[in-house]
């Protein structure tokens, strides 16, 4: 079942967030950014537990960009990213943002999904307030994507 998270989610989402992180596969996030940001998350569960998240957080009023999408290892290749992600960009029509990016390790996911590979260069300068904080920059090895819904 996926439902917004709450914040007694919030340990588990940095868990499961920063586990990845520490395989280079992420941005690591705090506390104080997942509690400051849980009305962006979605999470799936199932029987109680937090298995998968992501977010869809609002950059301007025509940019939003998915991050901190995570499915614990052992329940991946069950479509749960799908349907997380699926969500994620039916808020994102609801909200009529138009342009969705994401910033990943792993942009065949997105691409099966519409997303397009672009230049960083070609993202606003307001994203790079993320990429400042994380370890990797300026030296950064995740691939800038970006789908149009309108």
């Amino acid at each position: 079942m996926i439902r917004k998270a709450r914040v007694k989610d919030v340990k588990t989402i940095k868990d499961m967030v920063n586990g990845y992180a520490k395989e280079g596969l992420m941005l690591a996030r705090s506390y104080s950014e997942l509690y400051e940001s849980i009305r962006d998350f979605y999470v799936y569960e199932t029987d109680g537990e937090v298995i998968g998240c992501c977010a869809l957080h609002v950059m301007w009023e025509d940019l939003a960009e998915i991050l901190s999408f995570a499915v614990k290892p052992e329940y991946q290749n069950n479509g749960i990213g799908s349907e997380l992600l699926n969500t994620c960009l039916e808020d994102e029509h609801a909200l009529d943002v138009g342009t969705v990016f994401t910033l990943t390790c792993i942009p065949e996911f997105f691409e099966k999904r519409e997303f397009n590979r672009v230049e960083k260069s070609s993202l606003p300068h307001k994203i790079w307030n993320g990429c400042i904080k994380c370890p990797k920059f300026p030296e950064c090895d995740e691939i800038p994507l970006v789908r149009k819904l309108r």
